[in-house]
């Protein structure tokens, strides 16, 4: 079972791997994929060289179960359930849990065909600090509470009948990527940095 983490990483942080060591343990994966996407398409301006983020994600999780990818900008898809189809299409043999934190549920029903996303695979959703009481009230959670698992099954949500969604709730880091680069120093840089990359 692999989860699949998605986003830009403009940059990396800590709560990407706190997210991702506690998807390893609560969903019960063998692996988890970060997907370093080549622009977001709902954020308007565009984030640092593809090269330079997955360099910068490399450098701050070192796990032997996590792969660091750029593989959408070879698949040449823009969007979440694109993907996921391309994929399934390229692994038939793998299964796949789509992972995100509670702040990407609160919007999510904004995503290109998210409806078709529960159809695809299995949701896992890692609250952040601050959002649960939002994300539960969501417009894609409240479509899909039917299709919702209580936390103390997230172990078995890879292994559902879809849809099938989990929400759990962890002590995890309040970093983000935005915060970073209001700070200044990481958007400078990376943005005169060349190149391109995909692993």
């Amino acid at each position: 079972m692999i989860g699949l983490l998605g986003g830009s990483f403009d940059p990396a942080h800590e709560g990407h791997v706190a997210i991702t060591k506690a998807a390893l343990l609560r969903f019960g994966l063998d692996r988890v994929w970060w997907l370093v996407s080549p622009g977001n398409p709902l954020k308007s301006h565009g984030p640092a060289p593809l090269a330079t983020r997955i360099a910068a994600a490399r450098a701050i999780i070192a796990h032997p179960r996590v792969t660091i990818t750029g593989i959408e900008a070879v698949l040449g898809t823009r969007h979440t359930a694109q993907t996921l189809r391309a994929l399934r299409r390229r692994y038939p043999r793998n299964r796949f849990v789509w992972l995100m934190g509670a702040d990407n549920l609160v919007q999510f029903h904004r995503w290109q065909d998210w409806r078709g996303i529960f159809r695809q695979v299995p949701v896992g959703v890692l609250a952040r600090p601050g959002l649960p009481v939002a994300a539960g009230l969501a417009m894609a959670a409240r479509a899909m509470a039917r299709a919702r698992l209580p936390g103390h099954a997230a172990a078995t949500l890879g292994r559902h009948r879809l849809p099938a969604w989990c929400f759990v709730t962890l002590p995890l880091s309040d970093a983000s990527s935005t915060a970073i680069r209001a700070r200044g120093g990481w958007g400078r840089r990376a943005r005169t940095a060349g190149g391109d990359a995909c692993g």
